[in-house]
């Protein structure tokens, strides 16, 4: 059950840098409500964090946590804010994702 609270905590800490992103992009009330969604996303993703981390061991967690908000992040990136997708990008953001797989496999 605590990874699934995991990998949501992660998907939250990419909804928090998609709402800075979006922030960016606007002005006026626009912008405070993505800063308003920002601390929400924030808020949930640090809690979920804290409640998986109560069983998963914190180094695990942590590094997993990271690496799904790194991976959904630069995903977004690419297909929301048309940010640039090269080999190497893509070779990187693959190993990453099996440096997460890899951890949750060798985690007890």
């Amino acid at each position: 059950m605590n990874w699934i609270l995991l990998t949501i905590a992660g998907l939250f800490e990419v909804a928090f840098a998609f709402c800075l992103g979006k922030a960016k992009e606007t002005s006026g009330n626009e912008m405070y409500l993505w800063y308003v969604g920002f601390l929400v996303t924030l808020c949930l993703s640090m809690a979920l964090l804290i409640k998986a981390t109560q069983t998963l061991p914190i180094g695990t967690a942590y590094a997993v946590w990271t690496g799904i908000g790194a991976v959904g992040t630069v995903l977004v990136g690419i297909f929301v804010f048309k940010e640039p997708t090269t080999f190497l990008r893509l070779f990187f953001l693959t190993t990453l994702i099996a440096s997460i797989v890899g951890l949750k496999v060798v985690s007890h």
